[in-house]
């Protein structure tokens, strides 16, 4: 038998060029002659489809989709589709997440997803019915497990989360193959886990498994694709490429031992690499790339600094939409040192790409002027710092406004954690593009954009962290070494350990209550952020969900 996967970036609601993408798979599967056709989770709408799913007309343009697929295919290639289904019955969700299953232009079953993720970024069962029937659907003598994405994810100690095994269930109706439609977001991680899940199921039922991920970034969420075809033993026969779309066609033998891409050659292991700092710019470039490309933008602009985020930045950001459309602005103030303009003028010259400098020190002293005498003769402080923010902050906004620039928030992990910016200033803009990376990746991505010519200049990666709002100013009057900070976050935020337990760790007692404080504290601050690329497996946003007024740990 000839299975294709089709790994596709699909947008969220565009039925029409959804369609169109799966069109021309269908056709380049028809065209290979390929027997089965496998497309991802919730491809006809995009995947998450979230509070559309509450509209009649949404999921009716679905089925609209499915129709005009099975009309395609015909009796040419059969499909595997994944897209809402209706729920007949009067209890429980009005929907499920379906994946379907078109044999000469009919569909002839729908498999429903029967273990529905309401953890991290996931809240599936706000809308979906979890399926609790399990079969197999027989085509040309074979018997194929269908499954959708969590489905699978219920293996042995992966991630015992559910009362329910799906492949335990269908194991018992013999297939000869185990197909899965998914929708897995990308972090750091997820590619190795990934990898192993599907190994884990191949082994444990000896079957060979299709997996068919998604591509493509919706607002935070990235999707690498990465999809897998696993032999019955385990072995890896092919991984799809991150972060692009591909269709790509398999023959296996009767038991799945044997698995062979379509065309090529050499097809065992095939694995991509998975060094996580690489991931982490690759998905961060593509994060950008899809968020502009999908709500139609062109052209990015940025404040540059001449500290280390905004440089990083600014070369994803030229890396991602071309450099004749990215503007950094530069915009020193009476607190500026020489070299911080220096740095980044060589960094945009490195780049090729376009800069302003708008001083702000006359604005700033008019701000002082009118201000001070409603300030009462209090000295220089917080205030008259977050002053010079936002007076950047408004003059990126008004060159945005002026000629339709959407700027980039560089604020960087450590810093949204604690607080460490200032609201309607260097925390304003269309997408933060930094925001789930640490201070200490900062540094690791940079060194690894640097690796075969210096395109960050040396000096911006050795200089001490500095706002640059007062004279003298260092990262390090305000908030602890970023190598000690860091490291603190993420037992907090990615281990979700308490203070006696991270001070287990080998960490100072009163460091641990002050940095944890600060997260807490600055809640507010986070919610009125910018939409954050999502790259770990714990990101501010919709996968962290804390109340703004609370009491713990204060």
């Amino acid at each position: 038998m000839k299975i294709g996967l089709a790994q596709q970036n699909y947008m969220i609601g565009d039925f029409k060029g959804n369609f169109e993408k799966m069109k021309t798979a269908i056709e380049e599967g028809i065209n290979a002659k390929a027997d089965l056709l496998v497309f991802s989770e919730l491809c006809v709408c995009g995947y998450p489809p979230r509070d559309f799913l509450e509209f009649k007309h949404f999921i009716h343009e679905c089925s609209n989709v499915i129709q005009r697929l099975g009309e395609i295919a015909g009796d040419q290639i059969a499909i595997i589709v994944g897209a809402p289904s209706e729920n007949k019955k009067k209890d429980g969700k009005d929907l499920f997440n379906s994946a379907y299953f078109i044999e000469n232009g009919k569909v002839k079953y729908i498999a429903h997803k029967a273990l529905l993720p309401t953890y991290d970024v996931f809240d599936e069962y706000r809308y979906f019915e979890p399926g609790n029937e399990f079969d197999v659907v027989e085509f040309k003598g074979k018997k194929l497990a269908i499954t959708v994405c969590e489905d699978i994810w219920d293996i042995s100690d992966i991630n015992p989360l559910y009362r329910i095994k799906p492949v335990v269930e269908l194991a018992k109706k013999n297939p000869d193959v185990l197909i899965n439609l998914s929708a897995s977001p990308f972090s750091y991680k997820q590619a190795r886990i990934r990898t192993e899940v599907v190994r884990k199921n191949a082994v444990e039922f000896n079957l060979p498994v299709f997996y068919c991920n998604t591509t493509g970034a919706q607002t935070e969420l990235i999707f690498d694709g990465g999809s897998l075809v696993v032999a019955s033993d385990g072995t890896v026969v092919d991984e799809m490429p991150y972060f692009e779309e591909c269709v790509r066609f398999y023959e296996f033998t009767d038991h799945g031992s044997q698995i062979t891409v379509y065309g090529e050659q050499s097809t065992v292991n095939r694995q991509q690499n998975k060094d996580e700092i690489k991931l982490i710019h690759d998905a961060l470039v593509y994060g950008i790339k899809n968020y502009y490309q999908k709500l139609g933008f062109k052209k990015a602009i940025l404040g540059l600094s001449g500290g280390v985020d905004s440089a990083l930045v600014l070369v994803l950001a030229v890396r991602a939409l071309g450099k004749e459309n990215v503007l950094s602005v530069l915009m020193p103030s009476q607190f500026s040192s020489s070299h911080s303009v220096d740095d980044s003028l060589q960094l945009v010259k490195n780049l090729g790409s376009s800069h302003k400098i708008i001083p702000i020190k006359e604005v700033f002293n008019e701000y002082e002027k009118n201000l001070s005498p409603h300030f009462e003769g209090k000295p220089f402080d917080i205030t008259e710092e977050n002053l010079q923010a936002r007076i950047r902050g408004n003059y990126l906004m008004a060159l945005s406004n002026k000629f339709g620039y959407i700027l980039l928030n560089t604020t960087n992990k450590s810093e949204a954690a604690v607080g460490y910016g200032t609201l309607y200033g260097d925390m304003c803009g269309g997408l933060a593009v930094l925001a789930d990376v640490y201070k200490t990746q900062i540094y690791k991505l940079c060194r690894y954009i640097n690796q075969d010519e210096e395109i960050i200049p040396e000096h911006i990666l050795t200089k001490a962290p500095s706002a640059e709002l007062r004279h003298d100013q260092k990262d390090s009057d305000s908030l602890p070494d970023y190598e000690i900070l860091d490291k603190i976050l993420f037992e907090y935020i990615e281990n979700r350990l308490g203070p006696d337990e991270i001070e287990g760790l080998g960490f100072d007692e009163v460091l641990v209550t002050r940095v944890l404080q600060m997260v807490n504290r600055n809640e507010f601050k986070r919610h009125q952020m910018p939409p954050t690329l999502r790259v770990s497996p714990k990101a501010f946003g919709s996968g962290r969900r804390l109340p703004i007024v609370g009491k713990y740990l204060d």
